[in-house]
């Protein structure tokens, strides 16, 4: 297991040198017996790391030289532009084509790129499985009574544990569970908003907070949104005297990707505290970062208890599960009133069991192998994109979660593209769903989170067949 580990992470250092231009193209590699000494490891294991770069497109062999960094073709697809929401807001929610995108959803021979969640085949469902009739074994009545109220203590004291590899420094009393992410999210905005108060996000902005927000009748700002860096601070301190609450995800959102560096999270904290204005902080992706580090939140920086944090294991390990949390700092006894109200308890076998595929280190190699897989995924992508979608495609970048943004020319609009790849029992998401306001018509998100193969690359050429057809 340990060269496994070793052999995973000298492949993902190799590629991060190459995907940010330290390693250039053309730039000669070190031989496998140089690999062998820098590393200390055997052979074949050198071998195994050179046909993966290989595999990714990154590298190629050159008979008697050795192995050269590729043309990275990906790189001549432009950057997505910054989204330009208006400041007044918007309230036109399309229905009507959400119920068409979901309803894809469980459809035989569906290729779902419009859902954002990992593969089943990417998750380890034998050892989930496992971990359910062994919760069932040891729990008090087989799992059938109530927790206390907080939730599962060793769920949470695990989740605390985590919290160490972002500066999170949690308690395990500072948390409450939840029956999954959106269950955390509504929980804070029931705590923290009421009917005819302003909410800001980012924009575009995943199509479910969009709909919980207008459920409880408030008014939406969308933010300006760079697809690397996230929303524009200079955008949120024009507004943020108009605004009740802030809900941001930081850390690869979807449907951009977009990751706020440190810099920008600090300020955003401070900015909200001045004015007395909660962050609700959703970190369901942070889990599935493509660096070498796990990107901070936050609450990291956080010194009032005004970050409300959110996550999940919906989107890393199993979505059915429904196993959520919130770290609500000084709201934490809104929350339990709430949970209370409208909960009373989370489920006990499968949060239960969750926290024993934390305990024993499973979860940690499992995510090495899951971001190592939507690494090359993403890389795949782009390769199609570049080779046979229409020419002035653009791209988000992401770093790290489950979404690649495409947009397309204006000429092509994506809900009649989704209308004719649903022919090809192909679904996407087009751009019109993360948003409340006319605009990304032009636009889609692509989950990444597919296992890849020769039948999903004949897919994404399809998409760009379609897209080139109507452009």
């Amino acid at each position: 297991m340990k060269q496994k580990f070793l052999y995973s992470e000298i492949t993902n250092n190799i590629a991060a040198l190459i995907r940010s231009g330290v390693l250039k193209t053309g730039d000669r590699l070190p031989s496998v017996r140089m690999l062998c000494q820098e590393y200390n490891i055997s052979m074949n294991t050198a071998k195994r790391v050179f046909l993966e770069l290989e595999a990714q497109s990154l590298i190629e062999s050159k008979p008697q030289s050795g192995y050269f960094v590729s043309p990275l073709r990906y790189q001549r697809v432009p950057l997505a532009a910054v989204s330009k929401p208006s400041s007044s807001g918007g309230s036109k929610e399309p229905k009507d084509l959400i119920g068409k995108v979901y309803d894809t959803m469980g459809q035989p021979d569906m290729t779902l790129f419009s859902i954002g969640v990992a593969s089943g085949e990417l998750l380890p469902l034998s050892k989930l499985h496992k971990e359910i009739i062994h919760a069932t074994r040891t729990l008090k009545d087989g799992g059938t009574g109530y927790e206390p109220l907080p939730g599962n203590e060793k769920l949470r004291r695990m989740i605390a544990a985590r919290s160490m590899y972002w500066g999170g420094n949690l308690h395990e009393n500072d948390l409450v569970t939840t029956a999954g992410g959106m269950n955390a999210l509504s929980f804070c905005m029931m705590a923290l908003a009421k009917r005819g108060d302003t909410i800001a996000v980012e924009s575009p902005c995943y199509s479910g907070i969009l709909q919980l927000a207008l459920s409880m009748g408030l008014k939406v700002l969308e933010l300006p949104t760079h697809p690397i860096t996230g929303i524009e601070i200079d955008a949120l301190r024009k507004i943020v005297s108009k605004i009740n609450v802030c809900l941001l995800v930081p850390n690869f959102n979807t449907p951009l990707g977009a990751c706020m560096p440190d810099d920008n999270k600090k300020e955003v904290v401070k900015l909200l505290a001045k004015h007395r204005v909660p962050l609700i902080e959703d970190d369901i992706y942070g889990d599935l970062y493509f660096g070498a580090q796990r990107p901070s939140c936050c609450r990291s920086f956080d010194k009032d208890g005004n970050v409300l944090l959110c996550s999940s294991f919906s989107k890393t390990l199993a979505p059915g599960y429904r196993v959520g949390w919130v770290a609500p700092g000084r709201y934490k006894e809104q929350i339990l009133k709430l949970k209370l109200a409208h909960a009373i308890s989370s489920s006990a076998i499968t949060h239960e069991a969750v926290a024993n595929f934390l305990a024993n280190g499973r979860y940690e190699n499992h995510l090495r192998q899951l971001r190592l897989t939507l690494q090359n995924n993403y890389q795949h992508y782009l390769q199609v994109i570049a080779d046979y979608f229409p020419e002035g495609t653009k791209t988000s970048r992401p770093q790290g979660g489950l979404a690649l943004w495409v947009e397309f020319d204006k000429s092509i609009d994506t809900t009649e593209l989704f209308d004719n790849a649903i022919k090809q029992r192909i679904s996407i998401a087009p751009g019109r769903l993360y948003t409340l306001q006319n605009q990304f018509g032009n636009c889609m998100r692509l989950s990444i989170g597919l296992p890849w193969s020769e039948e999903l690359r004949h897919k994404l050429k399809l998409i760009g067949g379609m897209a080139a057809r109507m452009k």
